[in-house]
């Protein structure tokens, strides 16, 4: 018996040694850890004039226009956005504010008395208000309507850029924003609206985001990029081709064409 167990066991050791030099010549082949240098030191940033005493923060009104609104007589059937008519959203809103000169529901009047006297659906040809998207921007697993507003000159206006959600059937403005837009696109839940810059090879791209203690859609990014191409940042001395007057590129499926509740 001892004759036939110490093979064995003679055996299992060289296997055990043959495994050991295996892995420490494995740690020092091809795929094993390799030194990235030497880390450069952290430095933390450096107060420049400690001595000058901080501005006084005196925007807590600034968020009043950004305050959500209920938009007066307009309901939402099952709390479903999706059978709400855009365009009768915009129409009671011009209603609700005739004559606005400035803040969050001024247009031009020319603009304004178009509006009114559209019929038929938000899109269609010759009426100021564009085809509606839809998109979850609360996180609440409910879709929000998202309207734009050709406001004629877009080099001058721009657009106007709403979003409403719901709350108990009641319809609620979240958005309203007016500039030249080069293109408008979701992406997630941030709205993201692209703008001329003041000089060139720029351009401005601010990131709206819905904020739950405003209760509203903020620009919680605000950035200065440089232009993707020579053809990103348009001239203003022309008039818009009947390309660019058919309003900015937003990357997502208009409501023609989306299913209730699904994203586009």
């Amino acid at each position: 018996m001892p004759l036939t167990v110490r093979p064995a066991r003679t055996a299992l050791a060289l296997c055990a040694v043959a495994l050991l030099t295996a892995t420490a010549v494995g740690c020092g082949g091809a795929g094993g850890l390799q030194s990235a240098g030497p880390t450069p030191s952290a430095v933390g940033p450096a107060r420049l004039w400690p001595e000058l005493p901080p501005a006084k923060n005196d925007t807590q009104d600034d968020l009043a226009e950004a305050k959500p609104e209920v938009v007066p007589g307009i309901e939402v059937p099952d709390g479903d956005l999706h059978r709400v008519d855009a365009l009768a959203v915009v129409q009671a809103e011009v209603r609700a504010h005739p004559d606005e000169a400035s803040g969050q529901d001024a247009m031009p009047s020319e603009i304004a008395a178009r509006i009114l006297a559209c019929e038929g659906k938000a899109g269609d040809k010759g009426c100021p208000v564009l085809s509606a998207y839809y998109r979850d921007l609360t996180g609440s697993g409910k879709d929000e309507l998202i309207v734009g507003i050709d406001l004629g000159n877009r080099d001058d206006f721009g657009i106007g850029i709403r979003a409403y959600t719901q709350d108990d059937g009641r319809l609620v403005r979240i958005m309203s924003t007016t500039q030249p837009v080069i293109s408008a696109e979701l992406a997630g839940r941030d709205l993201i609206l692209r703008s001329p810059a003041p000089f060139a090879g720029y351009e401005l791209r601010d990131v709206w985001s819905w904020d739950g203690t405003a209760r509203s859609m903020l620009p919680t990014r605000m950035e200065i990029v440089k232009a993707p191409g020579p053809s990103a940042t348009p001239q203003r001395s022309a008039a818009p081709s009947p390309a660019e007057s058919a309003g900015p590129t937003l990357s997502a499926t208009p409501a023609a064409t989306a299913s209730p509740g699904a994203t586009p």
